[in-house]
Parts: structure tokens; C-alpha cells; sequence
């Protein structure tokens, strides 16, 4: 039986050293990273964020913009986001398919679950765009409800560190590195895994998250295959 995972990316990976827009550089490198999953007969999923173009928080923080509208912003955002990716997986040769959960029939398909289920068969990689749909929720969320909706064996969470720490390896020296947490542990206000509700929402359904660095060439498929010495593992 084929493994299916939720791949998760923020926006502002995408957005390379000048901290906004977006890096052809780097979106090639993502597509080429979830091109050989795709090789190796795995379904992916994919969920992006949209920080790179607007955070709906920063947008709605002095009062102009209410955060209802900010959020919204923010998934129009990660729409931009999925746009690009499509295209760069299409470059490298893959079939994608992009998702919202805002209906744009011209740029997207609206979120079917059973569609994305039936993309995935096919072998085609799905984009889902737009976060939940309704403000207030973060893309992490997103990540994690699209990951029990399609039956995913796994979340993956590829970000800029190569797993989880008891506080910012970027400045401080003596951070330890989690191996292993249990979902409780990655509620601690401590740890900064992914947002409430989504930790929540992966513990009520026995999914597994894996934090991991996705700037190292190979990485998600050594994760896939049973490598953990790259990551960290929230489970049961």
C-alpha cells in the first residue's frame, strides 16, 4: 500500500534571504525535493503559507484592518503561494493540482475531498490553498485537518531547523534537541511545535507530526523511509 503524507511549508520559506516575494531558486528546489517522493510512489499533499506576501495578524495589528479581513488577505496570500509551486512542479515534470477553500474557479479547484483523494490514486501532487477558510485559523491548522481529511500517514512540517528544541538553537548554544515528544509535551507553551488547535486536532486522530529541516537535500524522503535521526516526532 502507497504511503501518503501532508507536506507542510511556511510562505517565508519561499522567500529566500530577502525575507519577502518569492526565490525561483528555492521554489525549484522544494519541487525537485516533492518530485522524488512522488518517484518513490508516495501521495503528497501539500499545504503553504503565506507570510512571505502578508501575515493576517501584522496586517490587522493597529486597528485599520480588521483581523477578519487581515486573515483573509493572508489566504489570498497562500493562494499566490500554491500558484507558484504548481508551476514549479509542472517544470520539473510532475502533474499538480491546486485546491482552495475559497472558490476561484479560474485560478483553482474548490477543496473536494474526495477529489484530492482521487488526485492523489492518480498519482498527482495537491496544493491546498487558502488555509481553512475562515479566519482566526492558522495554515498550520490548515496542515494538519487537510492531513486527517485525505488519510495521510504523516504530517511533515519543513521548516528552517532540524527539528524541535526546548528554545531557539539560532540563539542559544545550549538548546537540546527533542528526538521525540508526545503531543502533551508539544502543547507546553515551551515548545513551539505548531499551533494549539493543530496539535489538538493531530492528537484526537493519532497523526504523527515530524518537524524537519527542509533545506537538506534528501531529507523528506529519508523521513518517509523510517530515517528519524534528521527530525523530530510528535506521537502517542
Amino acid at each position: 500500500m502507497r504511503k501518503r503524507v501532508l507536506v507542510k511549508f511556511s510562505g517565508e520559506a519561499l522567500a529566500g534571504e530577502e525575507g519577502f516575494g518569492i526565490d525561483t531558486k528555492l521554489l525549484k528546489f522544494i519541487a525537485e525535493e516533492v518530485k522524488e517522493l512522488a518517484e518513490n510512489d508516495i501521495e503528497v499533499g501539500i499545504v503553504v503559507g503565506g507570510g512571505n506576501i502578508i501575515r493576517g495578524v501584522t496586517a490587522s495589528e493597529d486597528g485599520i484592518i480588521k483581523r477578519t479581513s487581515g486573515d483573509y488577505m493572508g489566504m489570498l496570500g497562500t493562494v499566490i503561494n500554491a500558484v507558484a509551486l504548481q508551476e514549479a512542479l509542472e517544470f520539473t515534470g510532475m502533474y499538480a493540482r491546486v485546491q482552495s477553500a475559497i472558490k476561484m474557479e479560474q485560478i483553482a479547484e474548490t477543496f473536494i475531498v474526495r477529489r484530492a483523494k482521487r488526485h492523489l490514486e492518480k498519482g498527482r501532487i495537491v496544493i491546498f490553498a487558502a488555509g481553512t477558510g475562515n479566519p482566526f485559523f492558522t495554515t498550520d491548522t490548515a496542515a494538519t485537518l487537510r492531513a486527517v481529511e485525505i488519510d495521510a500517514d504523516m504530517i511533515i512540517k519543513a521548516t528552517k531547523v532540524d527539528g524541535v528544541y526546548d528554545k531557539d538553537p539560532n540563539k542559544f548554544s545550549d538548546a537540546v534537541k527533542y528526538d521525540t515528544l508526545t503531543y502533551e509535551q508539544a502543547l507546553d507553551d515551551n515548545v513551539k511545535v505548531m499551533d494549539d488547535t493543530s496539535i489538538a486536532l493531530a492528537k484526537d486522530n493519532a497523526l504523527p507530526i515530524v518537524v524537519c529541516d527542509m533545506f537538506v537535500k534528501g531529507n523528506l524522503l529519508k523521513i518517509i523511509n523510517g530515517d528519524m535521526s534528521t527530525c523530530s516526532i510528535v506521537k502517542n
